[in-house]
């Protein structure tokens, strides 16, 4: 058998109710939930609880994922899962840091919080929007990104998958590019233009943050959005530099399976992120944990 990575899921699959079966049946995933609201009262409550619109919105929708992904992951090693190697999806890279050793739950509960603040003020500052653009290659995603302006690919998910950050006057024109072009393009419902230019002062406002926050060294290798290869060197810059540019998950993907994985956990919400990882490399196993059943299908990959 081949390694195995644990990849966090980002914003965008929450859910209604999201974490509630790992809380009511992990202890494991009970206590991420019972630290979350002891440093942001009702965070548990807001992810069983809260409506859709509710969660949709930023200062929300990352502590939650953030906790969900984190529970999920503790329940996963509740189960005597060896973990590999470490990635998560823009702020599941958060999470990846404090379940990798490089802070403290605590810590990243906090630090996901502000930059969540960060980039929501971002967002207010400049409306920007997101577009999903399927059925092209990421050059060609690029060509028609040059052709308008503040217009740019942030998110390289999969060889025909490229998710567009622009100005929010911006989606129609972007939209029609690529339908000429024989896309698909779908616009997304964020409340900002997220991994681009926009986010630059949410990234200098990280900055200043994390000057108070101690970073160690990973106990497990974890793969950083910004390069795709694993965190070394100036942490905080890798930290920093993720929330203003491209997601460059397909490569972060393909170096970890060239790392010999071959199984791949997504613990969290949803699924976005096994689909992605099926469509980058078809002979990989790749599975999603958000409940109590899928953690008994890991069993059959047990040690």
């Amino acid at each position: 058998m081949g390694k195995i990575a644990l990849v966090f899921s980002g914003q965008g699959a929450q859910y209604p109710g999201m974490g509630k079966d790992l809380y009511e049946n992990s202890s494991a995933a009970k206590a991420v939930y019972d630290m979350a609201d002891s440093i942001r009262k009702g965070t548990s409550s807001q992810c069983f609880e809260g409506t859709a619109e509710e969660l949709s919105v930023t200062v929300n929708t990352q502590p939650t994922v953030f906790t969900a992904d984190l529970a999920a992951a503790e329940a996963v090693k509740e189960k005597g899962i060896h973990i590999d190697y470490l990635a998560g999806f823009s702020l599941g890279e958060i999470a990846a840091l404090g379940f990798g050793g490089m802070m403290s739950y605590e810590d990243a509960f906090k630090l996901v919080c502000k930059r969540a603040e960060l980039m929501d003020n971002a967002a207010k500052s400049t409306p920007g929007a997101m577009v999903a653009v399927m059925k092209l290659p990421p050059e060609k995603v690029q060509e028609i990104c040059d052709g308008i302006d503040e217009c740019w690919p942030v998110n390289y998910n999969s060889p025909a998958q490229v998710v567009v950050a622009t100005n929010k006057d911006n989606v129609d024109l972007l939209i029609q590019k690529v339908k000429e072009a024989k896309g698909r393009a779908v616009a997304l419902p964020v409340s900002g233009a997220f991994h681009s230019p926009y986010m630059e002062d949410a990234a200098q406002g990280l900055s200043e943050y994390l000057k108070g926050v101690e970073l160690n060294a990973p106990k497990i290798p974890i793969y950083a959005n910004y390069t795709a290869l694993p965190y070394e060197g100036d942490y905080k810059s890798l930290i920093v530099n993720q929330c203003k540019n491209p997601v460059r998950w397909q490569v972060t993907v393909e170096n970890l399976i060239a790392q010999g994985v071959d199984t791949f956990i997504e613990v969290g919400v949803g699924k976005t992120l096994t689909g992605l990882i099926k469509k980058i490399n078809k002979d990989v196993t790749a599975i999603k944990v958000e409940n109590t059943e899928d953690l008994e299908a890991l069993s059959a990959i047990k040690e």
